[in-house]
């Protein structure tokens, strides 16, 4: 009876080994396995553009560096190229760390903590109670701050990266303003 029960359970154990060898060999799961592959050896850089800043005369360039599958760390910066008078944002420089929750390699949804490193610039103009102008200066200032955003990365088999994210931080100090937009939607390629 025990020598029954050996050879059935030995039976037992090499269908099942045959059985997830021949699923392995299936063309469809080879091909999903190729592509999950090759999607994880694009690399660990990226580098992408903003394009709403792009548009509204900031342009954003982001690069992001992969420590893990899940985690990444970068550094987003923005000058105003444009002198219109009423813009206060002049430069950004605005270093990040990533942790992403999708199955493929650093994309799906993510959550960011930023620190913000802003230069802004504001007319301060005083008057008089009969309303003459008594001053007109020009105020610079550079203010840090730390914020967080979430978002989706999007990622295509060629390397190419969407991705859109929304967030806000807060400034600290003399600042003009007190807090600071994060937000994109972005293009890119991951190399």
């Amino acid at each position: 009876m025990k020598q029954l029960f050996g050879i059935l359970v030995m039976c037992a154990f090499s269908i099942a080994a045959f059985a997830q060898q021949n699923e392995d060999q299936n063309p469809a799961n080879q091909k999903m396995l190729e592509k999950s592959r090759a999607l994880n050896q694009l690399g660990d850089n990226e580098i992408r553009l903003n394009i709403p800043y792009a548009i509204a005369g900031i342009p954003e360039i982001n690069y992001e560096r992969y420590l893990a599958d899940n985690m990444g760390l970068g550094i987003a910066g923005a000058y105003s190229f444009e002198k219109v008078e009423n813009m206060r944002l002049r430069y950004q420089l605005m270093p990040y760390a990533r942790l992403y929750f999708g199955e493929k390699k650093a994309s799906g949804f993510f959550i960011e903590a930023n620190m913000g490193l802003i230069g802004q610039k504001s007319r301060e103009i005083y008057y008089d109670i009969s309303g003459s102008i008594i001053s007109d200066s020009l105020k610079k200032s550079i203010n840090a701050g730390f914020g967080a955003a979430a978002g989706a990365k999007f990622l295509a088999r060629n390397g190419f990266v969407g991705e859109v994210y929304l967030g806000m931080g807060r400034l600290f100090g003399n600042s003009i303003t007190y807090a600071y937009p994060r937000l994109g939607i972005c293009l890119g390629k991951r190399f």
